[in-house]
């Protein structure tokens, strides 16, 4: 599998792209912002974009969704279902502290729970829910890596501060979900440096 990472938004936070070598199948993760940026990176290196995954609702990581799927209209999209609502909620006030206004996207395809896979050509990724910082935050783990959004970050955890947060309840997923993971495991947080 490839990973492509952009950095993107005025909050700087990691978008990746899963790649299946074979069937050139792709999945973007956390696609927050500079969705037309985004499309011109995806075309250059010949993406077939079928999946899209907010791992939370808070908009740098969920701000450019719309966007890419009015633009990709076969992807799916992924996300929990206590999350998606609140990408509406957010949405009137973005232009005050986001930079620009934002459109909430259409319902997920699928909405995720733990346990759930995306299929990816012919891998297997699995969805972790792990509550805390946002109360549908979703990781996403496979093929050695896990796609931790603002759950878990190198030497770091997420805020819990921010309404729907829970300070118990992140240390808790991160114990009982992501500690649990082959110690070789790659983490790619939603900002700063993979760890």
């Amino acid at each position: 599998m490839q990973v492509q990472g952009f950095v993107v938004g005025r909050l700087a936070a990691n978008c990746f792209v899963l790649a299946d070598e074979e069937s050139g199948d792709a999945l973007v993760v956390d696609p927050g912002d500079n969705a037309a940026e985004l499309l011109a990176q995806f075309r250059e290196r010949e993406f077939n974009i079928t999946g899209i995954l907010a791992t939370h609702h808070h908009l740098d990581h969920s701000g450019g969704v719309h966007d890419l799927l009015e633009a990709l209209p076969d992807a799916k999209f992924y996300m929990h279902r206590l999350d998606y609502p609140m990408i509406a909620a957010q949405a009137p006030t973005a232009g005050s502290w986001y930079g620009h206004d934002v459109t909430p996207p259409r319902e997920p395809d699928r909405f995720l729970d733990h346990g759930d896979t995306i299929e990816l050509g012919g891998r297997t990724l699995t969805a972790l829910h792990c509550p805390g910082h946002t109360p549908g935050s979703l990781c996403l783990y496979g093929e050695g890596a896990v796609f931790t959004g603002d759950v878990l970050f190198a030497g770091s955890v997420g805020r819990s501060d921010f309404p729907g947060g829970d300070a118990e309840t992140l240390i808790r997923s991160i114990r009982e979900h992501l500690l649990t993971l082959p110690d070789e495991t790659a983490v790619l947080p939603g900002h700063n440096q993979t760890t």
